[in-house]
């Protein structure tokens, strides 16, 4: 804030007070552009996990979204259970590294500015996407062998329909 004496010596220089405001002006734009930075590079962030034995790979964004899913061949052969397990497992891990990286960005493009602020984004990211902890084995159980006949009671035969031969390509 401006002390009284100030505020009468800018009265008085009429030039003076326009310099200040224009400098005023300018560090406002310059901070707003290097704030309007840091939030393009923080929405190009991209962060990837892969289940430890390749299974599944899932890219979030900065958001926590999921960008990118892709599956391994050994992903064939968990019951579905499983996968679905897999997959947020992994999802949470790519999402435990987004605060630390957006953490990165701030202080590559922001330096020492607004400290307060940036640690109340930065800790509302942790309390969303919390850092995963070590687990003693990541593996997946090993899947269950195949059932026998004496586990289970036949399956119900399933009725077909035969398409006639023009309708060859035909996905029913």
């Amino acid at each position: 804030m401006t002390g009284g004496n100030e505020l009468g010596e800018l009265m008085l220089d009429p030039d003076e007070a326009q310099r200040k405001m224009d400098r005023w002006a300018a560090g406002l734009e310059e901070k707003a552009q290097r704030y309007a930075a840091a939030q393009e590079r923080t929405e190009q962030l991209r962060l990837t996990a892969s289940s430890s034995d390749g299974a599944v790979k899932v890219t979030v964004g900065a958001d926590g979204g999921v960008t990118d899913i892709e599956f391994g061949n050994k992903a064939r052969t968990y019951p579905l259970e499983e996968l679905s397990r897999q997959i947020l497992q992994t999802m949470h891990q790519a999402q435990s590294g987004i605060a630390n990286q957006v953490a990165e960005v701030m202080q590559e493009s922001l330096g020492d500015e607004d400290q307060e602020t940036r640690a109340l984004m930065i800790g509302t990211l942790r309390s969303r996407f919390p850092e995963m902890e070590e687990e003693e084995s990541s593996d997946p159980p090993a899947p269950p062998p195949p059932a026998t006949s004496a586990d289970t009671p036949p399956a119900p035969r399933e009725k077909r329909h035969e398409a006639p031969d023009d309708e060859e390509n035909s996905p029913w």
